[in-house]
C-alpha cells in the first residue's frame, strides 16, 4: 500500500517507520520543514530505543520519505494517518487546531476517483471522528469516496517500536466494512507476527503467535483510548495513596504493591509508587475526559482526585526536603533525571520541571543532570535557572540532599560510597524507590522514600 502519515512526533514517526518494515511505501508529512530536512538526513529528532536504525533502514531502502509537500502524496495514498499533536487547552479539552488543519489539507488533496481511508491516530474528544467525515465530504463536494477509521495508539515512550509490533491489541472504528478490511490488511503483518526481525526492534516473544484484533463503532474506539489511560493514571494515583498512608503506619508500599499485584484480577503494572506520572497522554486525557463529561452535565469524582493527587506528590518532594533539612533557602539540591519517564528525553508534564520550580521559589540551588534530556530542557526551559552537570557524581557535589526523579538505569549503580563522599550532607530523597533502604542507610546517608519507613 501507499501510505501517507501525517505529524512527525513520538506516533507519528514510530507508525510510519513501522509500516515501512512491513513493505508499504509511506510518506511522512510535518509542517516543521526544519524537522523534515533533518529526518531526510536520517537525524532522528526523538530518543526512543532502535529509532534511528529503524529510520535509517527503511530510508535507505526507499520505503520511508520524507516531505513538506503532502499533497502530491495524499493524492496517490490508499491510507492517510492523522497523528498531530492535541495539547491540552486551559479549559482541559484538546486544542484541535492542528489536527483540524491536517483534515482541511487532506480533504482538499483527495483522489475523488480513488478509495482512500482517513485514519485518526492523534487522540481527540469522542464524536470527533463525525466532524472529520463531515470535513472531508464538505472539502470534496460531498462525494463520499472516502472512509473513515479510529485507531487509537497504546504506545509507552522508551519502548514504543516493541509496543507497534508486539502490541496487546489493535482497535478499529469504523462505520464501513470496506475501510475496516483496508486497515486490516494494513496490519496484517502486526496481526499475524509474520514478519521477520526488524532493525532496532528485539526479537519477537515466544508467546506471542497473533495479535487481537477489536472492530467496533468509531465512538467505541476513541472511548477505549481514553478510558484506557484514566484506568491506567488512576491505578498509579491509588498506589501513591496507599503508599502515603504506608509512611504513616510503618508499612513499606514496595512490599504492599507486591502482595497486591500478584492478585490475578489487579496484576503488578502501574502498581509502583512515586512521584506521579507525567508525559504527554495521561495529563491530558484526564483533563479531557472530565471537559467531555462535563458537557454532558457528569461530574466523574475518581478521574478528578487522580489528577488532585497527582498534583499532590509532585508538591511532596519539596516538603519531604523541608522536613529533612528547614529552611531551603541557599540550600544547594541535586535533581538526577529531568525526563518523566527512563529512556527518553520527553519533558512533556515532567515531574521534574514542577519539582525544580517549587524548589527555586523556596530559594533553593539547584543542579541537574540527566542522561539525555538535558539540552531538550535548555531548549524548551530557558527561564529554569538551574546548572546542568553532566554526571551523576557531578550533580551531587557539594548538595545538600539530592533527589531522584526519572529512574534511570546508570542511578541504580551509582557508587554510593563516591556519591556521599561529594554531598556536602548525605540526604537522598528517592521519588522512585531505586535503593534499598536498608543497604543505602548502612553508607551512612539520610534516605527518604516514597511510602516507605523511615526506619
Amino acid at each position: 500500500m501507499i501510505i501517507s502519515v501525517v505529524g512527525m512526533g513520538y506516533v507519528g514517526l514510530v507508525t510510519g517507520a513501522c509500516l515501512a518494515s512491513f513493505g508499504h511505501k509511506v510518506f511522512c508529512y510535518d509542517r516543521d520543514p526544519a524537522k523534515i530536512e533533518s529526518l531526510k538526513k536520517k537525524i532522528v529528532p526523538v530518543y526512543e530505543k532502535g529509532m534511528k536504525e529503524l529510520v535509517e533502514a527503511n530510508v535507505d531502502s526507499g520505503q520511508l520519505l520524507f516531505t513538506s509537500s503532502p499533497n502530491p502524496a495524499f493524492r496517490i495514498s490508499d491510507v492517510i494517518i492523522i497523528a498531530v499533536g492535541t495539547p491540552a487547552l486551559k479549559t482541559g479539552e484538546p486544542d484541535l487546531s492542528s489536527f483540524f488543519s491536517a483534515t482541511r489539507q487532506i480533504g482538499e488533496s483527495l483522489d475523488p476517483e480513488r478509495f482512500t481511508v482517513v485514519v485518526t491516530k492523534s487522540t481527540v474528544p469522542v464524536g470527533t471522528w463525525s466532524k472529520l467525515a463531515s470535513i472531508l465530504g464538505s472539502q470534496r463536494g460531498g462525494h463520499s469516496h472516502f472512509g473513515v477509521v479510529s485507531n487509537p495508539e497504546f504506545l509507552r515512550e522508551g519502548n514504543a517500536l516493541w509496543d507497534t509490533v508486539y502490541p496487546d491489541r489493535i482497535v478499529i472504528g469504523a462505520c464501513c466494512q470496506r475501510s475496516v478490511k483496508v486497515i486490516r490488511d494494513l496490519y496484517r503483518p502486526i496481526i499475524e507476527q509474520s514478519f521477520g526481525n526488524l532493525p532496532g526492534i528485539p526479537p519477537r516473544p515466544g508467546h506471542l503467535k497473533r495479535v487481537e484484533l477489536i472492530v467496533t463503532t468509531p465512538v467505541n474506539a476513541e472511548m477505549i483510548k481514553y478510558a484506557a489511560n484514566v484506568f491506567l493514571a488512576t491505578k498509579i494515583s491509588l498506589i501513591n495513596e496507599i503508599a502515603n498512608i504506608c509512611e504513616r503506619v510503618g508499612a513499606d508500599v514496595t512490599v504492599v504493591s507486591r502482595g497486591v499485584g500478584l492478585d490475578h484480577r489487579i496484576g503488578p503494572e502501574f502498581l509502583k509508587a512515586g512521584i506521579g506520572w507525567g508525559g504527554s497522554c495521561f495529563g491530558k486525557d484526564l483533563a479531557s475526559i472530565l471537559h467531555t463529561a462535563g458537557k454532558y452535565g457528569y461530574f466523574p469524582q475518581i478521574i478528578d482526585a487522580a489528577v488532585q493527587v497527582n498534583t499532590r506528590q509532585r508538591q511532596k518532594i519539596v516538603l519531604d526536603l523541608e522536613d529533612l533539612l528547614g529552611d531551603l533557602g541557599g540550600r544547594t539540591i541535586g535533581i538526577l533525571g529531568l525526563s518523566f519517564k527512563p529512556n527518553t528525553n520527553d519533558l512533556r508534564d515532567a515531574p521534574s520541571l514542577d519539582i525544580i520550580s517549587g524548589l527555586l521559589e523556596k530559594g533553593a540551588v539547584v543542579k541537574v543532570y540527566d542522561p539525555v534530556a538535558m539540552d531538550e530542557c535548555k531548549r524548551q526551559h530557558p527561564e529554569l535557572t538551574v546548572t546542568y552537570e553532566y554526571s551523576a557524581i557531578k550533580a551531587a557535589s557539594n548538595a545538600d540532599a539530592l533527589v531522584i526523579v526519572t529512574e534511570w538505569e546508570e542511578f541504580r549503580n551509582l557508587d554510593l560510597k563516591q556519591l556521599k563522599g561529594v554531598m556536602k550532607q548525605a540526604v537522598i530523597v528517592d521519588g522512585r524507590n531505586i535503593f534499598a533502604p536498608r543497604a543505602i542507610r548502612k553508607e551512612g546517608f539520610i534516605y527518604k522514600g516514597i511510602g516507605r519507613p523511615d526506619k
